[in-house]
């Protein structure tokens, strides 16, 4: 749309457009279960699957359901590609999206296309709507998504659904599954405690919620206290809870992970036992159980070391820079929001920023000053005195130090499903950013990191340009958008071509989605 066609009087709303303003009045504070977790009347699922003659479909998919804290999106990525390759029509439910809603829904490892996703959106919510009633309102928006992904699988008739937990386990819209062909948990951690209670235990207990009768379930190494309620859990339905190892990365015949990072080869591990379990119950003998083999099957080594999740341990340089510069703008894009996850986080980014430094050594390129720089947000349901200090702590501990914080509010709204990027918002409340800032600032000025050099040229003080609106401290900014945080990156690096900034986006997905919306042509 040109600027004229965006100032016009009369705004012609696209069919895609209509559909997210109705999926956007779905949104509600409460969309997976309220805050003393009784599940906000779980019961209505399976209502609205009635309503939409899902009960059938649903009883005969060969699901692949995951669990967890950490890890789970990646696991189930993992896992579909797997059995991608080895010929299967795949259909694959995560959450959340990052730039457009149809990311949930991936059909043989590509998301769905619109007209697809416009078909079965509106034959659900026009449905739903005809029937809802003060007894049976409309589902919310979580609800609703996963109602549409089981929509969207059974029109398609796909061989395997692998479904993401998107809230617990319990009471999640995606636990309607009766009987899945095997489920899966992935690591656990500290998060969502507002919902899923405040110990390890009650947390495990909510995610073995998608434990069905008999149907066997994979887990991770997890800490005493959670492994002790998975498995009492487990014995209660007749489970047969095995723990699947890490995958030995010299499985993979010299290569490497579509997923980066060391923590993925704990997800990797699960996503064979699933896959391999999955097969077997299904009659695919002819691939071995992998439960003591020493190799993979081909299908399994090409299904992991091409299997890309966006906002994961991903780095994307930004296309806006002009190739003529001497100086680069990086952003490492990893949407980890627990203590945990927040360490995964720093040594990933730690060893990749190093190992990007050892290469430019070894080839002979210029030498050029390294700025590492962190772009923040979390939830204001999240305690950054955890986050913050588990990240900071990981990267000094690397040798890996930042040169100052910014502190940003999120693009994406809580109650509206964005298609593009809206107009600043020069009115935004910053005092959640500004608490960030001031949590930063007492780690940093606490532990007195003396930064080292990275690079043969001297580290003596730049001056940056600043714009008024923003408020620096010694070590950090809040900027009143996320627009004028990459304005000002770019912008410092026209003025000092010599530098190569080194940002790491954490603390959120949808921080992580609002980066990449700005930054991708």
């Amino acid at each position: 749309m040109s600027a004229g066609d965006d100032e016009s009087p009369i705004s012609k709303v696209s069919p895609y457009e209509e559909a997210m303003d109705a999926l956007s009045s779905l949104i509600t504070k409460r969309t997976r279960a309220d805050q003393s977790n009784k599940g906000d009347r779980f019961d209505l699922l399976f209502d609205y699957i009635k309503v939409l003659d899902l009960e059938e479909s649903i009883s005969r998919m060969k699901i692949i359901h995951v669990a967890g804290t950490k890890g789970k999106g990646s696991t189930c990525t993992f896992a579909e590609s797997i059995l991608r390759n080895c010929g299967f029509h795949t259909g694959l439910f995560t959450s959340p999206h990052l730039i457009d809603v149809r990311e949930r829904f991936r059909l043989d490892g590509v998301e769905i296309c619109k007209e697809k996703f416009l078909a079965s959106f509106w034959w659900c919510y026009n449905r739903l709507k005809e029937k809802a009633t003060d007894d049976m309102p409309m589902p919310t928006y979580f609800r609703f998504l996963a109602l549409l992904a089981f929509k969207i699988f059974a029109l398609e008739q796909v061989d395997v659904a692998v479904m993401e937990v998107g809230l617990g386990g319990k009471f999640d819209a995606t636990n309607i599954v009766d009987t899945p062909i095997v489920c899966g948990i992935s690591s656990l951690g500290y998060d969502h405690m507002e919902i899923l209670g405040n110990t390890l235990g009650e947390i495990a207990g909510e995610k073995a919620g998608i434990f069905k009768q008999g149907v066997p379930a994979f887990t991770v190494q997890q800490p005493d206290e959670a492994m002790r309620v998975l498995e009492e859990k487990a014995s209660l339905l007749n489970v047969n809870l095995q723990v699947a190892p890490p995958l030995d990365f010299n499985l993979l015949n010299g290569l490497q992970l579509g997923l980066d990072g060391e923590h993925q080869y704990v997800n990797a591990g699960l996503a064979v036992a699933l896959c391999s379990t999955w097969l077997h119950r299904n009659g695919h003998l002819e691939y071995p159980y992998l439960e003591t083999a020493n190799s993979l099957p081909e299908q399994f080594i090409q299904g992991l070391t091409t299997a890309s999740l966006q906002g994961r341990a991903q780095i994307v340089y930004d296309q806006y820079i002009s190739s003529e510069s001497h100086g680069d703008l990086i952003f490492y894009l990893d949407g980890a929001h627990s203590p945990e996850s927040m360490e995964v986080c720093g040594r990933w980014f730690s060893n990749v920023t190093k190992e990007d430094q050892r290469c430019r050594s070894s080839l002979d390129q210029p030498p050029s000053l390294n700025h590492r720089i962190l772009l923040f947000n979390c939830m204001s349901v999240r305690d950054p005195q955890l986050l913050l200090p588990r990240l900071l702590k990981t990267c000094n501990s690397h040798g890996v130090h930042f040169k100052q914080a910014l502190f940003v509010p999120n693009i994406s709204v809580y109650n509206k499903v964005l298609t593009n990027v809206p107009p600043m918002d020069s009115q935004v409340d910053l005092s959640w950013q500004l608490t960030l800032q001031r949590v930063w600032e007492n780690l940093i000025n606490g532990e007195k990191v003396a930064e080292t050099k990275d690079t043969d040229i001297s580290s003596e003080e730049i001056e940056f340009k600043v714009d008024k609106n923003i408020t620096r401290g010694t070590n950090s900014i809040v900027f009143p958008t996320l627009s004028l945080a990459i304005k000002w990156l770019r912008d410092s690096l026209h003025q000092n071509q010599a530098i190569r900034f080194q940002v790491l986006v954490s603390g959120s997905l949808h921080l992580v989605g609002d980066v990449l919306r700005l930054i991708k042509k």
